[in-house]
C-alpha cells in the first residue's frame, strides 16, 4: 500500500469518554505537521450519511485553531452516536417496518469523491467492527481504542477507564462517611456493560466491602452474610459496589430496555434490586446510588490524557508507515499495533485469576461467590 497521504478524516463513535478531545487534537496536530489536511466527521458517520443536518456540513476541515485548548475537556468536539452503525443502519421501509440496511458503501463513495486517503476511527467494540469492515472493503483505516469499560482486547487499557475509576473512587470515599453516620448499607451501581473492570478497580481503591461483577455470578446471601459479619465486629455500615451487568447465580441481569433494531440492550437497575433484597435480609436501612453517566463526563486524568495523545499520534504514524486495518494498543512501555480482525467483536472481561481480583479476596472483600 502506498504511504502517500494528502487528506485524512477522523471520527468518534459509541459512548463518549474522557480523553476523546485529546486524541482528536493529537491526530490533527500530527497530521498537520506532516503537511496533511485533516477533516472531522460529525456524530460518528452521521456527518456523511446525513450532511443536511449540519449547518457547516457533516464533514469539515480541522485546523490548529479548532483544536486549540481542548485536550483537557470531556466529551468530543465532533459529537458521537451509538445508534448509527452503517453496517446495520435502521431504515424505515415503505411498508412501515424498520429494517437494518448496510450503508457502508456510501461511506466508501464519499471518501472516493472527496479524495480522502484514510480514516482514523476512535471508538469501542462497535467502532472497531465497523472499521474492520471498511478496511476489508478497501478503505485505509487505523483505529484508536476508546471505552470507559476497559473491555477491549489486546490493549493493556483504554483511555477513559482511569478517569471513570478515579471519579467512582471519589464517590465511594464520600459515601463512607454518610453510610457510617447513619449505619446504612450503600449500594453503588457503576457502568461497565458486561465487564467488571470499573467496579473491581474502583471498589478496591474505594474500600468497598463487597464487589459484584458480571464475571462472577453472585449469591445475594453471601453479601448479606458479609454485612452481618461487619455488624458483629461493630462496623455498622457497608459499601457494596455492583457493575451494571452483574448477574445473580440463579436469576437474570437487570435490563432497562431490551435490544431493538438500531441499538443494543440497555442495562441498569441491578443496584436498586440488590438494595431491596439486602434491606429485607439484613433488616438494615439501605440506599442505592447509580453513578451512571457521571462516569463518562469531566476532564480526563493525566494518565488518560497522555494515553489519548500517545494513541492519536501513533495512529498518524501508522498511516504514515503505510499501515491499515490496525488498532493502536498500549503495551508498556510502548504503543504497538494489532490487527483489527484480532480485536473486533472480542470482549475482554476480568480474568478470574488476575492479581487485582486476588488482591480483593486477600483483603477480605466479598465477591458474592
Amino acid at each position: 500500500m502506498s504511504t502517500h497521504i494528502r487528506r485524512i478524516a477522523v471520527c468518534t463513535g459509541g459512548g463518549d469518554a474522557p480523553g476523546l478531545n485529546a486524541v482528536i487534537r493529537s491526530v490533527v496536530i500530527s497530521a498537520l505537521n506532516r503537511g496533511w489536511e485533516c477533516y472531522g466527521i460529525h456524530d460518528g458517520f452521521n456527518g456523511i450519511l446525513f450532511p443536511e443536518r449540519y449547518a457547516e456540513g457533516g464533514v469539515y476541515r480541522l485546523n490548529r485553531e479548532k483544536v486549540r485548548g481542548i485536550a483537557h475537556l470531556g466529551g468530543t468536539m465532533l459529537g458521537t452516536t451509538n445508534k448509527g452503525n452503517p453496517l446495520q443502519f435502521p431504515m424505515k421501509m415503505r411498508d412501515g417496518t424498520t429494517r437494518e440496511v448496510d450503508r457502508s458503501d456510501e461511506i466508501l463513495d464519499f471518501f472516493a469523491r472527496k479524495e480522502f486517503d484514510a480514516l482514523v476511527s476512535i471508538g469501542g467494540d462497535g467502532s472497531l467492527t465497523i472499521a474492520n469492515a471498511l478496511h476489508r472493503k478497501g478503505l485505509r483505516v487505523v483505529s484508536v481504542p476508546k471505552t470507559i469499560d476497559n473491555d477491549l482486547d489486546k490493549t493493556f487499557t483504554t483511555f477513559g477507564f482511569d478517569s471513570a475509576v478515579a471519579f467512582a473512587t471519589e464517590c465511594l470515599d464520600r459515601l463512607h462517611s454518610t453510610a457510617e453516620s447513619h449505619q446504612r448499607v450503600m449500594v453503588v451501581e457503576v457502568m461497565g456493560r458486561y465487564a467488571g473492570w470499573i467496579a473491581l478497580h474502583a471498589g478496591i481503591a474505594g474500600g468497598a466491602h463487597a464487589i459484584l461483577i458480571p464475571e462472577i455470578p453472585f449469591e445475594i446471601e453471601q453479601v448479606a452474610a458479609k454485612i452481618r459479619e461487619r455488624d458483629s465486629f461493630g462496623r455498622m455500615y457497608s459499601i457494596i459496589v455492583v457493575a451494571e451487568g452483574a448477574e445473580p447465580a440463579h436469576g437474570t441481569r437487570a435490563v432497562l430496555e431490551p435490544a431493538e433494531i438500531g441499538h443494543a440492550e440497555r442495562l441498569g437497575g441491578i443496584g436498586e434490586r440488590i438494595t431491596k433484597v439486602l434491606q429485607q435480609q439484613t433488616g438494615k436501612d439501605a440506599r442505592s446510588v447509580v453513578l451512571g453517566h457521571l462516569l463518562r463526563g469531566g476532564s480526563p486524568t493525566s494518565f488518560d490524557r497522555l494515553a489519548a495523545m500517545r494513541f492519536g499520534t501513533a495512529a498518524v504514524r501508522a498511516l504514515d508507515e503505510g499501515k491499515s486495518g490496525v488498532m493502536v494498543a498500549l503495551a508498556f512501555p510502548n504503543v504497538n499495533y494489532v490487527a483489527l480482525e484480532d480485536v473486533a467483536g472480542r470482549m475482554k472481561g476480568v480474568p478470574l485469576d488476575c492479581d487485582t481480583l486476588q488482591t480483593g479476596r486477600d483483603m477480605g472483600i466479598c465477591f458474592g461467590d
